[in-house]
């Protein structure tokens, strides 16, 4: 076991990090049960009216804290669409490339998990 004293943002954690010896292999995971598999998948949920196909997925989960850009908006590759936070900071989800909102898809306030998709752009 190894100590370490990290700082982050003034704030001051001491961490034990443990230390595995060299070549020693992984310690395999317990055998899970059988899951049963449903008969019938169920239907996709289906694109919102309008939907492009670039979606803007969330590199993070958080909050939406702001949307910055507008259904019928043209917007250049980095361009932020969508603020979320997450631990206290704000992160911008921008614009995968050129193109214009076609669907905004999540709300000021909407807990998210990270790849949710939270626009398109045409």
């Amino acid at each position: 076991m190894k100590n370490y004293t990290i700082t982050v943002n003034g704030n001051v954690y001491d961490v034990t990090v443990e230390e595995k010896a060299a070549g020693a292999a992984p310690v395999p995971a317990p055998a899970a049960a059988p899951i049963a598999v449903p008969k019938a998948a169920p239907a996709p949920k289906a694109a919102a009216a309008g939907a492009g196909s670039i979606e803007v997925k969330a590199g993070a989960a958080g909050k939406v804290f702001k949307i910055e850009a507008n259904v019928g908006q043209s917007v250049k590759k980095g361009d932020p669409v969508v603020i979320i936070e997450a631990m206290k900071m704000e992160i911008p989800v921008v614009a995968p490339e050129d193109g214009t909102v076609a669907s905004i898809d999540a709300a000021v306030g909407d807990a998210i998990e990270a790849g949710a998709v939270l626009a398109t752009l045409n």
